[in-house]
């Protein structure tokens, strides 16, 4: 079946070091990523950026590239060409001047919960925890099934913590590489925008890839025929290894970040003609 379509997260993935589409991960020039984008529109393939950031940032990147879809705020949302759908349940605000999620979030002190509760193991994702509509960004080392755990347990079930990967920003309490965390409203999911993303579009999941590096990034193995794990996601998290082995499809790529986008691509390629 002729591929279709390919789901990639940005940073750690698509992007190399310090979040450069022309670096590998050492931080030296690379034109693989983007010669894996040629390949795709050579081919009529739809490239999907799937990230953890704000809209803004997301929609600038889809630009960059020509892409008329992408999927932001860890999937919070979905624009397929230049029409936005959120996918955060009750959460969406019913009338202009209602509180925004985010600011929800705030009032009902939920960040604060999880920054109390855990201490020094987490704190804001500064300073890219601003100006966020739809959910909220940390940074640390914390267990999530804990976290969501003691969400649940404060009456706050239809919000998830999740984790979106190791980051290069050091955190002073945090042994080894931290982590970056989301909040998200409405049990949004990368996977549930890239499974609207794929209906919308009419594709089958066969003839879809995932490309990413993290825990969050794993679960859209469910929503397309194959998933490619980038090499530096398991290496920087030893927790991966167990969460590979839930799914059938999955690859772990040779090559890290950049690299494993451009093999993950190419190989697919040629494996469907």
């Amino acid at each position: 079946m002729a591929l279709r379509a390919v789901y990639t997260d940005l940073d750690g993935t698509l992007y190399g070091k310090a979040g450069s589409l022309f670096r590998d991960a050492e931080g030296n020039f690379s034109l693989l990523q983007s010669r894996a984008l040629e390949a795709c529109h050579r081919a009529g393939v739809e490239v999907v950026i799937m990230s953890g950031r704000r809209e803004a940032q997301v929609m600038a990147d889809a630009r960059v590239m020509g892409q008329s879809s992408y999927i932001y705020e860890a999937g919070c949302g979905v624009n397929i060409d230049f029409e936005p759908t959120l996918l955060i349940g009750d959460w969406e605000a019913r009338e202009d001047g209602d509180p925004t999620p985010a600011q929800r979030m705030l009032d009902l002190g939920i960040p604060d919960l999880l920054l109390e509760y855990f201490g020094h193991q987490l704190e804001w994702h500064d300073p890219w925890h601003t100006d966020r509509h739809l959910s909220h960004l940390m940074r640390g080392k914390v267990d999530v099934g804990e976290a969501n755990a003691l969400l649940a347990e404060r009456g706050f079930e239809d919000v998830r913590f999740l984790d979106n990967g190791a980051i290069g920003r050091r955190v002073e309490a945090v042994e080894g590489p931290a982590h970056a965390y989301h909040l998200v409203p409405g049990g949004a999911s990368k996977a549930k925008g890239v499974a609207y993303h794929v209906q919308a579009r009419g594709y089958d999941p066969e003839s879809c890839i995932g490309v990413g590096d993290s825990l969050e990034d794993l679960d859209v193995a469910g929503a397309v025929g194959r998933f490619f794990m980038v090499a530096n996601g398991p290496k920087r998290d030893g927790a991966m290894g167990e969460a590979l082995s839930r799914f059938g499809n999955v690859t772990v790529t040779e090559g890290e970040m950049g690299d494993g986008f451009y093999e993950a691509v190419i190989s697919t390629l040629a494996e469907r003609g």
